[in-house]
């Protein structure tokens, strides 16, 4: 089993251990990352989830020797998407990515720890999170740009729209590597931590993350997400009803605290 789940309170940490391929993805990987995944963001118990490439790598990227074996006139067939987009869910309603979860919309959020290579189709795993903490010496690029494999996977959509069009196609065309400290330039990743510390790091972030009411977490959320594939007027209207479901679950008995008085001055620890 390449994929293990570690579980401290409502913070679940996703495992990829592929060491010996540098956690490039195989069909049996793919498969169990996204069950994982699934199972996440179905437990009513878990908040927030990191996801770990173990071993000093985040991903190697889609492991060429699987995608050599591949029929070069019908390759992957079963992993088609309909093209009248089928059922709207989380995305556990149509096949799984070649990467695995990377069709997932999951309702939670997801941070990204990434050690070494994050290149490739593992490039768009790492994108796929919510954002990324990166060590010193990791980087993302599409390496795939020499063999002639195509990013598949959400790469040529999720990019360009975390960088802008220009920036993302000299990344895309040239194959490039972009290191940690370049990556934090461009807004590719938000945190860049001492070697080895991207783990630590980022489940520090998901406790913080896990300690709000979830419900008004995951309507901002949402919201945030959605609102890219709306005019003003139509983001406006969503952010509104999202917000207004979880004011009325969460937001007016957390006023109440703070009139209680609680987490006042910015005070973060008593909530």
């Amino acid at each position: 089993m390449s994929v293990r789940i570690e579980k401290e309170k409502n913070v679940w940490t996703i495992i990829h251990s592929r060491a010996e391929a540098r956690n490039a993805m195989d069909p049996q990987s793919a498969d169990d990352l996204t069950s994982a995944f699934l199972e996440f963001d179905s437990d009513p118990t878990a908040d927030v989830a990191v996801f770990w490439g173990e071993g000093g790598a985040f991903c190697a990227g889609w492991d060429l020797k699987y995608v050599s074996t591949l029929d070069e006139k019908n390759p992957l067939k079963e992993l088609d998407i309909p093209k009248d987009g089928g059922k709207r869910g989380n995305g556990g309603d149509i096949p799984r990515g070649p990467l695995g979860p990377s069709r997932l919309e999951l309702d939670k959020p997801v941070i990204a720890a990434v050690a070494g290579p994050a290149v490739a189709g593992g490039m768009e795993l790492a994108l796929w999170c919510d954002f990324r903490v990166m060590e010193s010496s990791a980087y993302l690029g599409v390496y795939c740009r020499r063999w002639g494999v195509p990013l598949i996977d959400g790469g040529t959509i999720r990019l360009p729209r975390i960088v802008g069009q220009g920036r993302a196609l000299e990344i895309i065309l040239t194959g490039r590597q972009v290191m940690a400290e370049e990556c934090e330039k461009l807004g590719l990743c938000e945190y860049v931590v001492p070697e080895g510390g991207a783990r630590q790091k980022a489940e520090e972030l998901a406790h913080e993350i896990a300690r709000f009411p979830q419900v008004c977490v995951r309507a901002d959320r949402r919201s945030a997400i959605n609102q890219r594939n709306f005019g003003i007027r139509d983001a406006l209207i969503n952010e509104w009803y999202n917000g207004q479901a979880a004011l009325i679950e969460e937001g007016v008995e957390g006023a109440s605290r703070f009139s209680g008085g609680l987490g006042r001055h910015g005070d973060f620890e008593k909530i």
